[in-house]
């Protein structure tokens, strides 16, 4: 009777420490509540997207609205197109609002920066399926340096 109540014992620590195990993946796969529910899509184009991967964050002021859903080169201009799913809680962005890609810190992970721009009477709400005309590429790190190195070279 004792070592059946033992493994019983057991099993309920192994249960928990599934579902903890589960848990964590969830949470390390950042799975945010931007990215679940009804959502639309905006989409832009790069001169560089550097390091952006899909499922990177759209964030606008540090909170994540959204996720890059694809990432395409565009077959007439060469270009790289980024795709955003964005949640329809943050379905008031002006027209003249700016993309960007940042870094996460000096070496950390690429997202994609909303600015929202002005609005007054003229401008209209980006809305499903909208391209994001001003947009500014990715620092890629090793182009920084590159030029550093060679205008102390003129020097």
């Amino acid at each position: 009777m004792n070592s059946r109540k033992i493994e019983l014992m057991v099993g309920v620590f192994m249960a928990v420490a599934i579902a903890a195990l589960v848990f964590l993946a969830m949470q390390v796969a950042n799975n945010t509540d931007a990215t679940r529910g009804a959502t639309y899509t905006l989409s832009a184009k790069f001169d560089n997207i550097g390091g952006l991967k899909v499922r990177s964050p759209v964030k606008v002021g540090g909170v994540v609205i959204g996720r890059v859903s694809r990432i395409y080169l565009d077959a007439e201009y060469l270009e790289p197109v980024v795709e955003m799913r964005i949640s329809v809680d943050y379905n008031r962005l002006p027209e003249t609002s700016s993309v960007s890609i940042l870094t996460s810190g000096l070496l950390g992970e690429q997202y994609v920066g909303l600015e929202p721009g002005f609005v007054d009477d003229f401008v209209e709400m980006l809305q499903d399926g909208d391209y994001i005309v001003n947009t500014n590429s990715a620092l890629v790190l090793e182009n920084l340096i590159g030029q550093f190195l060679f205008s102390q070279g003129n020097d």
